[in-house]
């Protein structure tokens, strides 16, 4: 559904899955729509008696556009590089309000929160924001700040950073995608492969926006490191990160988790960056159980 946000002048897509408990918000990573959360992971979360809110991050999916504003991410990367200040069209801040406009929206004053990679950060900054409105946070395979984690090798680099043609065929631009994520998700499994592409062929059939990937891109490079603030979080977290994440290094979640007074951190062996079939039971017990111990 459209939500309308007036005072944030912009709208987001939304859905609702299940009737009631505990609210869970999930936030979707750099370029993914909320058809990113696997319906498996949704449906066992509802299942274990939480009603789960899942949305479009801005210039994503369904939601609203900024394509007047400009990205130029080569000239980001290399300021990057060199550890200069980037500049970006929108911040991790802006989005972090986005989401507390949408829950305002639905008149929602605490849930539980849980963030994937980019989501996983706009995540934090909620929690530094309102940590009023968060009752527990979940961080999965992110990290305290794009300086706060080992760089990705040059190869995950490059091939993160490489674009299909701007006029490429349907097919040729969910094959590029399911060859990246295959190398970030470390798949191996060719059942796993080909249940990816169907997932990708779905989100990109309802939208293809590379213009806003960059856009987002360049908020998560001009973010702030956010260990200090982050040491004042009381706000009860559970990290779930992967062993074989190659884009955000494992390092990065054990020193997220030195950052967050009394944070749990569980390791899921051998998951890479993304949200695998074969993890997903793992993962909505470790959710699950995080939310119903904090709900209050």
């Amino acid at each position: 559904m459209r939500i309308e946000l007036p005072k944030r002048q912009l709208f987001l897509d939304a859905e609702w899955f299940g009737a009631s408990g505990p609210v869970l918000v999930l936030i979707m990573g750099l370029g993914m729509q909320r058809l990113a959360w696997p319906p498996e992971l949704i449906d066992r979360l509802v299942a274990s008696g939480l009603r789960v809110l899942t949305f479009d991050n801005r210039d994503i999916g369904l939601s609203a556009g900024f394509d007047h504003l400009p990205a130029n991410v080569p000239r980001a990367a290399l300021r990057y590089a060199l550890r200069l200040p980037v500049r970006a069209p929108y911040t991790l801040d802006d989005m972090a309000d986005d989401t507390l406009a949408l829950l305002d929206s639905f008149g929602i004053d605490r849930c539980h929160v849980a963030g994937a990679s980019m989501g996983g950060m706009i995540a934090q900054q909620l929690c530094l924001r309102a940590p009023q409105r968060v009752q527990s946070h979940v961080s999965i395979m992110s990290s305290a700040g794009p300086r706060a984690a080992p760089f990705p090798s040059l190869a995950v680099l490059r091939k993160m950073l490489s674009a299909p043609p701007a006029k490429a065929a349907h097919g040729r631009v969910v094959e590029h995608y399911v060859q990246l994520f295959t190398v970030l998700g470390a798949h191996r499994d060719p059942r796993e492969i080909d249940w990816l592409r169907q997932r990708l062929d779905a989100s990109i059939r309802r939208a293809y926006r590379p213009a806003g990937t960059a856009r987002q891109l360049l908020a998560v490079c001009a973010a702030d490191d956010r260990r200090a603030g982050l040491r004042t979080l009381k706000t009860p977290t559970l990290i779930l990160h992967g062993t074989a994440d190659p884009l955000v290094p494992p390092p990065a979640a054990t020193i997220l988790q030195s950052c967050i007074p009394d944070a749990g951190l569980h390791w899921i062996e051998g998951m890479g960056h993304d949200l695998p079939l074969w993890a997903l039971e793992q993962i909505a017990a470790r959710i699950s159980q995080h939310v119903q111990r904090h709900d209050r």
